[in-house]
């Protein structure tokens, strides 16, 4: 029987890895809640920094399901806020984490453009017809990656080191958990429905420490449904291009772009030559809960329909370009565009990991490591949630 269409749409890839099947622990040391690139990123480097703790990831439907696996895959140098104090440098982080990670991803670091539509580099490949003349006026850190290539790398690195993730698994609540008589009592209680089968099913699991990695979702969890807006992001790919029509899109040297002015565009090439665009921002509905949108339908497809027009209108190399996928990924936004990376007001033992406003590609996978860190050995918090 083939799978029910997704109501955000298809990427053009797909996370070719599915966790193996073991029995869930009443009891961890660690559990990660999400199953993206920062959670997973964090479980692999948990085993490593901690190889006699046992680490539990817990994913509420597939892995990849949410932001990381429907992102466009534009890795970029920082993050979305300017001059985040002792973030590191980004780019070689990611890099050396598929390294010692054995992680083949189609990671290509070209640099990438800053386009605008006032100014511009000398001879800029670019010249697009988008709300005025759309050219490239900087070169800046970059490239590309296959979004699905890392979820699937990342997970079967942490499966590998002795990590146990299960799909299907979503955290309904969290509470300090019943103190022991083997004065345990700092530990959290996570309230977990598990589905299988169609069947759902209730288990409390006992965990030392906690990081959230849940992002647009589940903000009441983690304490953020007040302070960000989650919104659905939208993205499209195009059939393979020619040769020809790389030339005269200025796309031959393969460096992703995205504008430094409105109206906002961003894309990239895939390794077979199609294009991929993306633009626009579907609010969240007012029960806050991003899976009740469906692309096919209302505000989601009028800003489709913006786009694909945008596309075609960009360059008569674009104009009959056939539309192969079409899909929306959540985004989070955050005060000042920093990304949350702070301890839960209320439950000391849990850290949150969130909130990288669409700079998430290679920022999630660094900080993941960077939780990792603080759980295993320590490494304190940055300040800039202070």
């Amino acid at each position: 029987m083939p799978a029910k269409p997704h109501s955000w749409g298809s990427p053009p890839w797909a996370v070719n890895f599915r966790p193996a099947k073991r029995s869930i622990p009443a009891s961890v040391d660690f559990a990660i809640v999400g199953g993206g690139f920062s959670g997973l990123s964090a479980a692999a480097w948990l085993r490593r920094l901690a190889p006699a703790k046992s680490v539990l990831l817990l994913e509420r439907a597939t892995l990849g399901d949410g932001a990381s696996g429907r992102t466009g895959g534009v890795a970029l140098a920082g993050a979305a806020a300017d001059d985040l104090p002792s973030l590191g440098d980004v780019l070689r982080s990611y890099k050396r984490i598929f390294r010692e990670l054995k992680i083949n991803a189609e990671l290509s670091l070209p640099g990438a453009f800053e386009l605008g539509r006032t100014g511009g580099i000398r001879k800029s490949p670019i010249h697009w017809n988008d709300s005025g003349d759309l050219r490239a006026v900087k070169k800046v850190p970059g490239g590309t990656v296959n979004p699905g290539k890392v979820v699937a790398g990342l997970a079967r690195a942490a499966q590998v080191a002795g990590a146990r993730i299960v799909e299907g698994a979503e955290v309904l609540a969290m509470n300090a958990a019943p103190s022991r008589r083997n004065g345990d009592a700092s530990a959290v209680q996570l309230k977990v429905r598990l589905t299988r089968r169609g069947k759902s099913s209730t288990k409390l699991i006992r965990a030392r420490r906690v990081l959230l990695c849940t992002n647009a979702l589940s903000l009441d969890l983690a304490a953020l449904d007040t302070v960000t807006q989650a919104k659905l992001t939208l993205a499209l790919a195009t059939a393979p291009l020619t040769r020809a029509q790389l030339q005269s899109l200025g796309l031959a040297s393969r460096k992703p772009f995205y504008t430094v002015d409105l109206p906002y565009l961003w894309g990239r090439l895939m390794q077979n030559n199609a294009a991929i665009f993306g633009a626009g921002l579907v609010h969240a509905p007012a029960e806050r809960d991003l899976h009740k949108i469906d692309i096919r339908m209302g505000e989601a497809a009028q800003r489709l329909a913006w786009l694909e027009s945008r596309v075609r209108g960009l360059h008569p190399s674009l104009n009959q370009v056939r539309i192969t996928h079409r899909w929306g990924g959540p985004i989070l936004l955050t005060e000042g565009a920093r990304p949350v990376f702070r301890t839960h007001p209320q439950l000391p033992q849990v850290t949150i990991l969130a909130g990288f406003n669409g700079h998430g590609v290679a920022l999630s996978v660094h900080l993941g490591h960077w939780a990792a860190q603080h759980l295993a050995a320590g490494r304190p918090l940055p300040g800039w949630n202070a």
